[in-house]
């Protein structure tokens, strides 16, 4: 009687959330899910990121206090290509938060900057380009087509792109705004980072997360590099993925790292 008054209940309140909200109860038990992984997800490369005081200004010339004050990370997992040489990139990248917004730091060595495509919705990952993965409430799963997470691939010209919830390109500069600094074949690129959750909807008026002391989010960062090919020839990133298939980033949070927010 137990088990049958409590499947009685669920299906009575789904049943309701289908009335009031004009929903169905696949999309209820997809949401149950969701709330799932949130307990699962299991936190790998944690990593605390330090409180700037003063916000960094997007200049590229490193030379904020907060850069002075914090660690260099590696970009040094081949996710897709063959092995490369130093000389043709090596990458490294540091991290800040104000309650704001995240801000990154990354210092690139590639001796070819490669833009194929002019237009920003047309294979955008088969250009030069800085991929920023953000996971709000550290969650982790599924993020292909929906906002449970945000892969934003940023251009040499700054565009920002990720795939929307209708399954097509968008553009998420709102979300991402850069500057780079390229000196013969160094660039350093710094970015601040508008952070929004799973509740954010295209072309409506959405709140981004207020970042506070402890909070953890899903994050890793990666770079695609292609010196002249038709695609990129490789896709380096700041985790390392198990397992012979590691361009999973775009798909599925759980291989984001894990960083905390410290004063």
């Amino acid at each position: 009687m137990k088990k049958i008054t409590f499947l009685f209940i669920i299906v009575s309140i789904l049943g309701c959330t289908k009335r009031e909200k004009n929903t169905n109860i696949d999309t209820s038990i997809a949401l149950v899910y969701r709330n799932q992984v949130v307990q699962n997800k299991k936190d790998h490369q944690f990593r605390e990121v330090k409180k700037a005081v003063i916000v960094p200004r997007l200049d590229g010339n490193m030379d904020d206090p907060i850069w002075k004050e914090v660690t260099w990370y590696g970009l040094d997992q081949r996710w897709l290509g063959s092995p490369y040489e130093f000389n043709d990139f090596f990458g490294r990248y540091k991290m800040a938060w104000t309650p704001e917004a995240l801000y990154l730091l990354v210092e690139i060595k590639d001796d070819i900057l490669y833009d194929q495509n002019k237009d920003p919705l047309t294979l955008w990952w088969d250009d030069d380009c800085v991929e920023i993965f953000i996971d709000a409430d550290n969650s982790g799963g599924n993020h292909q087509y929906s906002n449970n997470a945000f892969a934003y691939h940023v251009a040499l010209d700054g565009n920002v792109v990720d795939l929307g919830e209708d399954k097509k390109p968008l553009l998420y500069n709102n979300h991402v705004t850069t500057r780079r600094v390229t000196h013969n074949d160094v660039s350093v690129w710094e970015f601040e980072i508008v952070v929004y959750d799973h509740t954010y909807k295209e072309g409506q008026i959405n709140d981004p997360v207020i970042l506070t002391n402890g909070l953890k989010l899903g994050f890793a960062v990666a770079y695609n590099d292609n010196d002249g090919s038709v695609e990129r020839e490789n896709f380096i990133g700041s985790v390392f993925i198990p397992g012979e298939e590691k361009n999973l980033g775009w798909i599925n949070a759980d291989v984001f790292g894990t960083i905390i927010l410290k004063e």
